[in-house]
């Protein structure tokens, strides 16, 4: 059984889309975040209340989480992205490579979106950092996207982000 059939038999999210590529040729040029993120929005936004409001919504926040894997990527191994849905909601799990050393700031990273002061640390650290890290992307998206986080580390080298985006009902 592969991903996408594994998440849809729990009954809740729909399979969407799965796409896999090598990772160096992922991290051969920046675009690629860009260029996956804008394709898989369009594929799975037609059939939304205003499909070019959640398309742009979607690949805003999956370029993020794609930007998020490219930075602290390696060359070794592959890279997934499946889109699952569930009502409103769009689940996204990527998985990447993920160096041992790099682990556990995911797991920090990942847990501080969901504390009590996300959002003070949020804004302390979009009004003083002058390019976003890692850590601030994935704030962005629990607090701009009232998205829910998990991090999966079944298959080491390989970690999975799983981000839950309830985009239809984002009030713009």
């Amino acid at each position: 059984m592969n991903e996408l059939e594994n998440e849809a038999a729990d009954g809740h999210f729909e399979p969407l889309l799965q796409v896999e590529m090598a990772m160096g040729t992922f991290l051969s040029d920046w675009h690629n975040c860009d260029q996956l993120s804008t394709f898989m929005a369009r594929m799975i936004s037609h059939n939304r209340t205003d499909p070019i409001r959640h398309s742009n919504f979607f690949s805003f926040a999956l370029n993020e989480l794609l930007e998020v894997s490219f930075r602290g990527g390696s060359l070794d191994g592959r890279i997934g992205c499946a889109v699952y849905r569930h009502g409103p909601i769009e689940r996204v799990k990527l998985t990447f490579p993920c160096p041992p050393g790099q682990r556990q700031f995911y797991r920090e990273a990942v847990s501080k979106t969901r504390r009590g002061n996300a959002y003070a640390r949020y804004i302390d650290a979009i009004s003083t950092e002058l390019a976003p890290s890692r850590e601030v992307v994935l704030l962005d998206l629990a607090i701009n996207f009232d998205a829910r986080l998990r991090l999966e580390e079944s298959d080491p080298p390989q970690i999975t982000i799983v981000i839950d985006l309830p985009l239809e009902g984002i009030v713009s």
